[in-house]
């Protein structure tokens, strides 16, 4: 993928192994030291947040180019890479088949974070870019990946995991279901404060509802990573043109 240069950032795909433990290293600080996540492969000492799957995945690195400091990272796995990794990451949580067996060409999406300093301005902004020009290139028309919620009481976020069921569930053809099923349907739609119930629900999140993704059927409760998590699908093929210039960074 050609590197996208856009105002103080610069987005490319890890070249090395070094380019790899730089994004493992940012997302130890952010899963594990800020939302006290783990894993069995979880380095302490190196201070690296990694799994079996990073080896099969590109990872998008998302570099200030005033400081050379990563910014922010995500890593993408097209259906070819997943076939060489046994599977994709999100069929440990939820059962994929209805996008396995819909025929059209995926993307898993996931470990996207942003490094403190860069959060609440445009960094994220040009990791999408970066993202559709990825899409673009591969022709992809289907994204999905596991997003979270901090924490795994599940009647703590009965507000935001309710609006999430009621309001953006997938369509049939495209719905998983997560396979250690909890129910999001904990409050009926009548009685949802769904100002209130959006206010909970993670800017990630939120930005892909704002792009047209819609949520599989039940949560998922990840216990070392100290989440409640969620399947976001979104189909490019529904996207609106605004929706689009909102994907590419561009303003609505």
């Amino acid at each position: 993928m050609p590197r996208g240069v856009a105002a103080d950032f610069q987005v490319g795909l890890a070249q090395t192994e070094a380019d790899v433990q730089a994004a493992q290293r940012l997302r130890y600080d952010v899963f594990v030291r800020e939302l006290g996540g783990g894993g069995p492969m979880v380095d302490h000492a190196a201070g690296l947040e990694r799994d079996r799957f990073d080896p099969y995945f590109d990872h998008l690195l998302l570099t200030d180019r005033r400081s050379g400091k990563l910014a922010g990272v995500y890593r993408v796995m097209r259906s070819d890479m997943a076939a060489r990794a046994g599977g994709f990451y999100s069929a440990a949580e939820y059962n994929l088949a209805p996008l396995v067996q819909s025929g059209r060409k995926l993307l898993e999406l996931g470990r996207s974070c942003l490094d403190p300093a860069y959060r609440g301005g445009t960094a994220m902004h040009h990791l999408w870019a970066a993202l559709a020009g990825y899409v673009a290139e591969h022709e992809i028309e289907v994204l999905f990946g596991v997003a979270s919620f901090h924490g795994t009481d599940t009647a703590a976020l009965a507000e935001p995991l309710s609006l999430l069921h009621h309001r953006h569930l997938a369509p049939p053809e495209l719905r998983v279901r997560a396979r250690d099923y909890a129910p999001m349907d904990l409050i009926p739609e009548p009685e949802l404060d769904r100002r209130k119930a959006m206010l909970a629900v993670p800017s990630l999140i939120k930005a892909y509802l704002r792009l047209g993704g819609t949520v599989g059927e039940g949560a998922y409760i990840d216990w070392a990573f100290n989440t409640t998590d969620v399947c976001l699908i979104l189909d490019t093929k529904q996207m609106s043109a605004r929706q689009m210039r909102f994907y590419n960074g561009s303003a609505a």
